[in-house]
Formats: structure tokens, sequence, C-alpha cells
């Protein structure tokens, strides 16, 4: 069945399912788009500030719904509310409860890979560095948190999309002995998603908590660039170890940076320190070295943020035919100059982390 044909047949279900005050899903005013990829099915439903939990058994008669003509479709439905409730309501039982934080099933620490802007070569970082963490005895996963723009899939050469086991549970792919989850194994190749911060940030958690991590000591998030709604979602619901902060050498990408870290610190995140990527570059037939981007920012800039600076990455071509080729570099030439760069970066996160161990 074509994409918009199943996104009928989903309306359709959404009819049998009654909403407080009366009447049906699909004729009411705050439901959303019903958007539908090869994997997955995804809505929203925008409710008044205080009735959460009172269409909480119709958001879960919706899933229901909505898996019965998903042909085998992940469905993910999220409920929201534009605004908070006034501070003098009394507290009742349509109240929302903030969920809080909380640990990740099977999964011992998370950190996340972020950066102020795109461009800087985040998630080459984060892969490679997922994959240093593996080379040094733990058992690793990565999440791609960029909704938007996921680039997991291509940098570690997943192909189809991630199974799911009979309680809608996702099995994740398995990639250089990492486990990994992309909402980009689940789109048609050039495919975008066009999801408002509420859809997206509900997708991400179930991404985040619905895959079968499996006993993980450590799970990489490489997260959107920027400072949006997707990461303050994932600040203020998991517990996190900590941030490892991405930036190139010049003045733009580290006034960027700098961005980064203070929602990183309004938001009680640990920051675990900063990485100079595109550091230099090595000319191949002479040996020497080119500080294209200017060279020393990056340490300069973590002193003054107050957080580690962890190391350098050069600018290689290896690392991005590696990347482009879906074999990164750590795991493609694991004994190379660039692929010792990340390895010293992630030994260095876990001297001064010892409880990443």
């Amino acid at each position: 069945m074509a994409d918009t044909a199943i996104a009928g047949a989903v309306k359709a279900a959404l009819a049998e399912v009654d909403i407080p005050g009366g009447g049906n899903l699909a004729a009411y005013a705050g439901l959303s788009e019903i958007i539908v990829t090869k994997s997955a099915v995804a809505l929203a439903i925008a409710v008044q500030p205080g009735m959460e939990k009172a269409f909480g058994p119709a958001r879960e008669a919706a899933i229901k719904a909505a898996e019965r003509v998903a042909e085998g479709r992940k469905v993910m439905v999220s409920l929201t509310s534009d605004k908070a409730p006034p501070q003098a309501a009394p507290a009742a039982a349509a109240r929302p409860v903030p969920q809080g934080k909380s640990p990740v099933p099977g999964v011992r620490n998370i950190i996340v890979v972020g950066s102020g802007k795109g461009g800087v070569g985040k998630s080459t970082v984060a892969a490679n560095l997922a994959l240093a963490f593996v080379a040094e005895g733990l058992k690793v996963g990565l999440l791609d948190a960029d909704l938007y723009g996921p680039s997991v899939p291509k940098l570690l050469g997943i192909e189809g999309k991630p199974a799911i086991r009979d309680d809608g549970i996702f099995q994740p792919h398995a990639a250089y002995g990492l486990k990994a989850m992309s909402i980009g194994s689940m789109l048609v190749p050039g495919q975008a998603v066009v999801w408002r911060g509420p859809m997206a940030t509900s997708a991400l958690r179930q991404l985040l908590r619905e895959t079968d991590w499996g006993g993980l000591d450590l799970l990489v998030v490489d997260l959107p660039p920027g400072t949006g709604d997707i990461q303050i979602s994932l600040f203020q619901q998991a517990e996190l170890a900590g941030a490892v902060i991405v930036s190139t050498p010049q003045d733009l990408a580290l006034i960027d940076a700098q961005k980064a870290v203070d929602m990183i610190k309004r938001l009680n995140i640990p920051l675990l320190g900063l990485v100079e990527n595109m550091s230099y570059f090595v000319a191949p037939d002479t040996g020497k070295r080119y500080d294209i981007f200017g060279h020393g920012g990056a340490a300069k800039a973590a002193e003054v943020f107050g957080m580690p600076f962890l190391g350098e990455v050069p600018l290689d071509m290896a690392i991005r035919e590696t990347s482009d080729a879906g074999r990164p570099v750590v795991a493609a030439e694991p004994d190379s100059p660039k692929a010792r760069a990340f390895r010293d970066i992630a030994r260095e996160l876990l001297r001064r982390n010892p409880a990443l161990r």
C-alpha cells in the first residue's frame, strides 16, 4: 500500500478512537498531519494544558488502531500541549506530571556529541569516537538524534530498516561492533523529515527508550547542530554522563560552539570536553603541516569555557573517503595516525572519567 493510502487508512482507523468530551480522534482539530515513512507512522495530538492525562487512553487507543493498518510499521504518537498550566491552577488528576530524568533500559552511561553549528564534522567524530570506545573494550551503541539530517546509516554502511519485535521494540543495527539506531534507515533515500518539534522529540524518545540496547557500557548520541527542541528534550528526560563539543579552529565555529556550551551549562549537563576537528592538514607528498583554519583556537576556547580540551583531529582525505564509503577510519584503518587521533581522544575521556568504563 502506498504511503498516502496508509495515511488515509490510519486516519480512518482513528475515527474509532473516542476522545474526552465526546467525538472521535479523526475529527479532532488537534490531530496533526499523519506522516508515513517506509518503517514508521507518526502523528501528534495537541491538547489543552492540563489535559494530557485525560487524553492518555486516547493516545494508547490511537497507537493500537494505527498499528492494525500500518503494515508492520512502527507507530509513534506524541501527546503535546503548547503552554504550561497557570501557576494558580490547583493540583488535580488531569494536571501534567513532569516525567523527570530516568535511566535508559540496557544502557549504563550516555554521552552526547554536539556542536553549535553544522559542517564541523560532528557526526564523523561521534561515529569514530564510538568505534574508539569499542576498541577500548567497551560495549557501545550509537544513536543518531539528528532526525532532520541523519547521517549514521551512511557513515556505518547500514542498509535496510531495523527489525521490530512482536512487542514493538526496535532491534538495533549492528556495525563494526556497535549497536546503532537512526531514523535515517527508516526513510526513503532523499526523503525529508517534515515534523514539528513535538513529533520529532516523541520520535527521539521512542528511538532511545524503545530500542533493545542489550546491556551497553556506553551510548554515544549524535545530536543535531544547534540548541533546539531535540537537545532540550533529551537533556531533560535522560540521565547523561556528559557532553562532548566538536568545533573547528576558526573563530566563527567557536562562537557557535560557545552557544552549545551555554545551553549545556544551563541544563546542568557535565561538560566532558572540546574536540578540535579539521585541526590541520598534512600534505601527503611533502609531509608539511598546514593550519588551514588556524590553530589552537579550540584549546584556548576550552580554557575560557572551563572545560577540558580533548585533542585534535586532522583534516584528512582518508577520513572523508572512509566515511563516505560507510567504513569509518577507526574501523577501516585502525593503526593509522588518523584513527589514533580518535583513539587518543577516547582514552583521554576515559582517563578523566573512569566511571565510563
